[in-house]
């Protein structure tokens, strides 16, 4: 093991070692985001200058209550929640803390009235706070690196309201059901889009931006996907599910349909009823697990909090 895996390893240990304790008490918690959040280097982050200092109680001789830094360049004080989704929350960091590891090593995902429960908060704080963790989870848009290699693409459909007196959902398309388009690179990452239908135009516009050009496309037999086979440089390679054909060779969507089931399991089993508003935040945070599965629970809550860096969510977003 080299000197950097080595190093890796400890900060991992550390990081799972010190949630615990960052989940219950707050300093701690303010402590462990100061950490992961400026990398050992405080910042201010109205003018970028390191030339900063923690602010004390005089009285006391500890650090103020609200945990204060001050910038000698601007002379602004801030605390480590500015220039992030926590801004001007007043939820205690813990609460943060504990929501982000649960978020972030829950396979299906953790609800918003289980974070209630836990840490002793109302159901909309607990909701507010789940929804700015997942637009933290959630890539910023351009960032995002295309898909490459063999890439399969399918659609799915979520919610829906029952056939009147039968409790029964109509499944597929053509239904009142909100469609979610994926493209899973195999061995690799996942893109999935809320899509307000599966056409062509929808569907090839979503390829065209996520998917490279050098890539090897698989679908099934939809008629959207008709057409694609000249645009990628692996062609397009179809199974016709509607004859009961699931695999020919290597060309098959197991892939992308093996994580729609893991997000189907946790809208049913978790949050029961997610609303088309707020369907794409539940698909990022997907998203994110799928990406960081190779990475350790510490390493993907490490993550995940660092994706909280330099983004904001307003109150109406989530109440709308």
């Amino acid at each position: 093991m080299t000197k950097e895996q080595k190093a890796a390893s400890l900060e991992t240990s550390k990081t799972i070692e010190d949630m615990p304790l960052a989940c219950s008490n707050e300093m701690a918690a303010v402590e462990f985001f100061e950490r992961q959040m400026w990398h050992g280097t405080p910042r201010c982050p109205h003018c970028q200058s390191t030339a900063v200092y923690k602010m004390m109680d005089a009285t006391m001789g500890q650090r103020s209550k609200r945990f204060l830094w001050r910038c000698r360049g601007c002379n602004k004080q801030f605390t480590v929640r500015v220039g992030t989704v926590l801004e001007e929350s007043r939820i205690p960091l813990r609460h943060w803390a504990y929501a982000f590891w649960r978020a972030a090593t829950s396979k299906k995902g953790v609800a918003a009235l289980e974070i209630k429960r836990q840490c002793q908060i109302s159901y909309k704080s607990a909701l507010f706070l789940m929804h700015r963790i997942r637009f933290a989870m959630t890539p910023t848009a351009g960032t995002i690196p295309k898909l490459a290699g063999i890439v399969e693409c399918d659609e799915t459909y979520v919610g829906g309201k029952p056939r009147p007196g039968t409790g029964y959902h109509k499944p597929g398309r053509g239904t009142s059901k909100t469609p979610v388009f994926g493209m899973v690179e195999r061995g690799g990452n996942i893109h999935r889009r809320v899509v307000a239908n599966v056409s062509g135009q929808n569907l090839k516009a979503v390829i065209r931006a996520c998917v490279d050009k050098s890539a090897t496309i698989m679908t099934d037999e939809w008629p959207s996907y008709r057409g694609l086979g000249s645009e990628f440089a692996g062609g397009h390679h179809v199974v016709n599910h509607g004859r009961k054909q699931y695999v020919d060779g290597n060309v098959y969507t197991n892939t992308a349909e093996s994580s729609f089931a893991i997000l189907k399991r946790g809208i049913i089993g978790i949050y029961h009823s997610v609303s088309k508003e707020h369907l794409h935040r539940y698909v990022g945070e997907f998203d994110f697990r799928w990406n960081a599965r190779g990475m350790n629970d510490g390493d993907r809550t490490v993550l995940a909090v660092q994706g909280a860096i330099g983004k904001r969510l307003p109150y109406y977003a989530t109440t709308q």
